[in-house]
């Protein structure tokens, strides 16, 4: 594309250099992804700052330069008053708009997200949609899998990977929208058609100033649903009526609103729900008719998430007997409420759950069939909110006749510091702290009897544990499992 077709999507700018005739064959935000004739646009960062990669950039071949400040260099430079904000447009202007030729669906809230993807992602493929799913665990584009590093991509890579599934010929994109996304700015340019909402607990309170502060991130997906109506692309904002919080999601958005919940009278509700080991079912009620629903996926918080994918998919005009077959047949997603089998007599459950919320949900679910004993594996990620980790500890205790507090993903913390915040003002005695976490499942299980439930929780699908900015393989599940041969020797 050339110079300055890109930048007509820019409403002021200024430029020294002439930017005519000069074609732009990428746009780039990493120096070292540059190439010969990319345009490098130059973000301010929590660590670095682009503008400090200029030369570098300019060395592997940069074209061009997009700056919030005038620098001499031997290439076009053009200066912006903030250049995350003109990369969503540059970005958008570069990949030919794409998410206004999909359907794009954004979920956002504390608990569930991931979950919500697959589930919709499922009822979608199911009524003979092609999807695309950005979220947590990976993206995929049909069944194409690819890497992650971040829940919500930057606005460069969201754009690319839009216009990606717009050549894959994908009909409806369901990505998981964090609240560091949409105060960074990172979504700016989506044109969303569904925000759905889930909850809201504690969480991310190292970076927002509380949970103000955490909800007012959270209502930004809703208010970016727009202010217009458009008969040919209805807008929808899905809410869970049953979290307080939803009241002030409600008031964000312009759209049609509609509701799911089991408590509080809601458009879409889950009735005479019966939760099993193996399986739940219950009653669905929506607007479009009444039908029962039994599901391998287990626990209250699952009811939850079925009833937000299920919101969403009415929306859509998915019919309900194509919601109802998909969400019967549906396997688990990794590493929530996923169990270890290697033929021992007790169960062992994977869950992501790091959050005081989501740990409490999964230990009371567990709660509604165990026999035996509850035993729980428990950290909390280093370099992040401090506040939670005695909440954690006390939920672990509370609920659980036992239980095992360890590393999760230190980072740059010391492992006993982070542990010794999380039993400051525990409440109960029923624990040990064992600080490597391969150590504190093989203790787990070493104790675990007939009848009895381990919950492994904190990390769920992730395949490693980062220590000082190293990531080492470690995986729960197959931790778990190799504990679980050892004792049967």
């Amino acid at each position: 594309m050339k110079l300055d077709k890109l930048l007509e999507i820019l409403p002021f700018f200024s430029a020294k250099n002439p930017i005519e005739d000069i074609e732009i064959n990428n746009v780039e935000m990493d120096h070292r992804n540059i190439k010969k004739g990319d345009l490098f646009v130059c973000i301010k960062g929590f660590t670095v700052d682009g503008h400090d990669f200029i030369e570098p950039a300019i060395e592997n071949g940069a074209r061009a330069i997009i700056a919030e400040k005038e620098v001499n260099t031997s290439v076009p430079v053009i200066v912006v008053s903030d250049t995350t904000r003109a990369l969503s447009l540059l970005a958008n202007q570069f990949y030919d708009y794409p998410t206004n030729k999909l359907q794009l669906v954004g979920i956002t809230g504390t608990n569930g997200k991931t979950t919500i993807t697959y589930l919709l992602e499922a009822i979608l493929n199911k009524a003979n949609q092609k999807t695309g799913v950005i979220g947590t665990i990976q993206t995929k584009i049909g069944t194409d899998t690819y890497p992650v590093k971040n829940t919500t991509p930057d606005s460069l890579q969201l754009q690319k990977t839009f216009y990606q599934m717009v050549q894959a010929n994908v009909d409806t994109a369901i990505m998981e929208v964090s609240s560091h996304a949409l105060d960074l700015g990172r979504v700016y340019g989506c044109d969303y058609d569904i925000a759905i909402f889930t909850n809201l607990s504690q969480d991310h309170l190292d970076y927002h100033e509380d949970m103000k502060d955490y909800l007012r991130a959270k209502s930004m997906l809703f208010a970016q649903l727009g202010n217009g109506y458009d008969k040919a692309k209805k807008k929808f904002a899905i809410v869970n009526e049953d979290d307080v919080h939803s009241a002030i999601l409600k008031k964000s958005t312009a759209q049609p609103v509609l509701t799911y919940g089991c408590k509080n009278t809601a458009d879409i509700m889950a009735k005479n729900i019966s939760l099993e080991i193996t399986h739940t079912t219950f009653t669905l009620e929506t607007p479009v008719g009444t039908v029962e629903i039994k599901t391998p996926l287990i626990g209250m918080f699952n009811v939850y998430n079925m009833l937000a994918a299920i919101a969403a998919s009415l929306a859509m005009n998915i019919p309900l007997e194509t919601i109802k077959a998909a969400l019967e047949n549906i396997p688990g997603v990794d590493g929530r409420f996923e169990q270890v089998k290697a033929g021992q007599d007790y169960a062992v459950i994977v869950d992501y759950a790091h959050t005081p919320d989501s740990l409490e949900n999964v230990l009371q679910t567990i709660t509604e069939f165990v026999k035996g004993k509850i035993y729980v594996v428990v950290g909390c990620g280093g370099d992040r909110d401090r506040t939670k980790r005695p909440l954690m500890a006390n939920i672990a205790v509370q609920y659980a006749d036992k239980a095992l507090l360890t590393s999760d993903n230190p980072r740059t913390e010391d492992p006993e510091s982070i542990l010794e915040d999380m039993v400051a003002g525990i409440k109960k005695d029923n624990y040990e702290v064992i600080v490597q976490r391969k150590e504190a499942i093989a203790r787990a299980v070493e104790i675990a009897s007939e009848g009895d439930i381990i919950l492994i929780a904190g990390k769920g699908h992730e395949t490693y544990q980062e220590i000082n900015n190293v990531r080492y393989d470690f995986d729960d599940r197959i931790v778990a499992h190799e504990a679980i041969r050892a004792k049967e020797n």
